[in-house]
């Protein structure tokens, strides 16, 4: 599921030198990080800003290349195809997974649990009514899916700025199941509440 945004909590600075010279510190950090993504080849500019934040493992390596020598070997395996995207959505490489759920779903499509995570990959890349519009497939093909509904709520609010249309959602999702939990341990219940009296 996607993360939906944590309340804001006020907090007290002890000491500004302190915080202004961890600041300088992240600062440079993140210009070196910057400066070393421009200058590698290859990938896209997303996928190179992801593989910063996220490193395979040495067995996701060996997993990952033994999926991209078997599509490549035998490209209407729609199972190596979805396992490529889950490896690449795992390793923040958007537009990699994004590619790979549609060979998936060109194969065989059908599969709303593809189609719902095709959907964070597209909310990823900053292009939110897309993936509103593969949930809203994902949840026609199975009104049940609550992960689909979970995270077109979020996208709604958090990206569209639709309140009224995230409540809707949310409150589907709530209706299915009462004890439905937002990644971050809210029940969705409890978010509804929170966000009509924001109202």
């Amino acid at each position: 599921m996607l993360e939906p945004k944590k309340p804001a909590v006020k907090t007290v600075r002890r000491d500004q030198a302190f915080f202004l010279a961890f600041a300088c510190l992240v600062m440079g950090f993140l210009v070196g990080i910057v400066f070393s993504i421009y200058k590698m080849p290859g990938a896209t500019w997303g996928d190179k800003i992801a593989a910063q934040h996220q490193v395979m493992s040495p067995g996701q390596l060996r997993v990952l290349e033994s999926l991209e020598q078997k599509v490549a070997t035998d490209p209407d395996n729609v199972q190596a195809w979805t396992q490529l995207g889950h490896l690449y959505f795992d390793a923040n490489r958007f537009h990699s997974a994004i590619a790979a759920y549609t060979r998936s779903l060109e194969l065989a499509p059908n599969n709303p649990d593809v189609l719902a995570d095709l959907g964070v990959m597209y909310r990823r890349i900053g292009e939110p009514l897309r993936a509103v519009a593969l949930f809203e497939q994902a949840i026609a093909l199975n009104p049940l899916h609550e992960t689909a509904r979970f995270n077109q709520g979020t996208v709604l609010l958090h990206d569209l700025n639709d309140q009224a249309g995230a409540l809707r959602v949310w409150q589907e999702l709530v209706d299915i199941n009462p004890l439905t939990f937002a990644p971050n341990g809210y029940l969705v219940s409890r978010m509804i509440e929170d966000l009509r009296q924001e109202q």
